[in-house]
């Protein structure tokens, strides 16, 4: 470190050697490194800013214009940040971004919102997939799933409707406040029981 003071590290070489005093400072550190979450996130997020993939708008806008059509429609915080951040996945799952986003969120949003971003490329595909070849009903195979209504309108509301150059959408500042709200308390982890008792 640049103060010359060594921060405080576990001592085993392999977990199985790991004692209790160990975790304790794995736990400390982690602590202070989950406070940044949100802060990575927005800092992924940004990766999209002038990746247009030929699109008419590029990937940040999209996402900020359908978190915006989201908020302006009146859907809650948990909600509006999940259409932020559904396609965040796009610069490192760029065969599967939805499972990445939906990674992300999972232990901060409820079941069906979780649902929701997990699938919505297949039901997005229902307003393009055939154009390539694709079987543009595809997202029917979940039909009797409690969340499909959910999706498709999530989908058809807010994510197709989210590539017009002229709409107005907030920034991504706007949004930042209610993205380090949503992070800053899990809902669902495994590691929910030791964070409260630290």
């Amino acid at each position: 470190m640049a103060d010359g003071h060594t921060p405080v590290q576990a001592k085993f070489r392999e977990m199985l050697e790991g004692t209790k005093e160990d975790w304790d400072i794995i736990a400390e550190h982690a602590k202070g490194f989950n406070k940044g979450l949100a802060n990575r996130v927005l800092d992924h997020l940004r990766l999209l800013d002038g990746d247009y993939g030929g699109f008419p708008v590029d990937r940040l806008t999209h996402s900020l214009q359908t978190a915006t059509r989201a908020h302006r429609d009146g859907r809650d915080e948990e909600y509006v940040v999940c259409a932020l951040l559904h396609d965040i996945g796009d610069t490192l799952g760029s065969y599967n971004h939805p499972d990445v986003a939906a990674a992300i969120l999972k232990p901060f949003v409820s079941e069906e919102n979780h649902w929701m971003v997990a699938n919505h490329g297949m039901f997005q595909g229902y307003y393009f997939f055939h154009h390539l070849g694709l079987d543009r009903n595809m997202r029917d195979q979940f039909k009797d799933h409690p969340y499909y209504e959910y999706t498709a309108q999530f989908c058809h509301l807010y994510d197709q409707a989210a590539f017009d150059p002229d709409y107005e959408s907030e920034s991504l500042e706007f949004f930042e406040p209610m993205v380090e709200r949503l992070f800053s308390q899990p809902k669902n982890s495994m590691y929910l029981k030791a964070l409260e008792e630290n």
